[in-house]
């Protein structure tokens, strides 16, 4: 009885004939991924910010988690947040767009952890952001996207 071993390269399909609907699948499936990160922006992230107002999220956000300057720092989230939410939903300029919303969640993981890992305030969910937007930064805007579209990408 011999033992194969796959030795790298691309797996062979169980089902070759699926070949096109697993090609599909995948972008498709990386659409929806990027499309419900852009639109799971709007709330909590900029609603919140928006209802509060620049001032009350520069007070009650950034100052007070020693963040500073607060208000330049809570108009350049509310901004960043509101071009991640049109940009990585349509995928037009999704790289670069990834890269500002990587920057933050970065800034947002280091802020939270220091409430621990887990539980409420916690590392573990904006974490989970970061890695999506890694993500999104290293594929950019897919097949299905606007840099697509227009043909370029950067």
């Amino acid at each position: 009885m011999s033992t194969m071993v796959h030795t790298g390269g691309t797996p062979k399909l169980m089902i070759p004939a699926l070949e096109g609907v697993y090609s599909w699948a995948g972008e498709v499936g990386y659409l929806l991924l990027r499309m419900t990160a852009g639109l799971m922006l709007i709330y909590p992230h900029v609603a919140m910010k928006l209802a509060m107002g620049p001032e009350a999220v520069a007070a009650k956000v950034m100052a007070s988690r020693g963040i500073e300057p607060a208000l330049p720092a809570a108009y350049l989230v509310i901004g960043v947040e509101i071009l991640g939410i049109v940009c990585l939903t349509l995928g037009l300029l999704t790289r670069p767009v990834a890269l500002l919303l990587v920057i933050e969640f970065l800034v947002i993981v280091k802020v939270h952890a220091v409430s621990g890992w887990a539980g409420a305030g916690g590392a573990e969910f904006p974490f989970l952001w970061l890695m999506v937007l890694i993500l999104i930064m290293l594929r950019g805007g897919g097949r299905y996207s606007l840099d697509r579209v227009l043909g370029r990408e950067i």
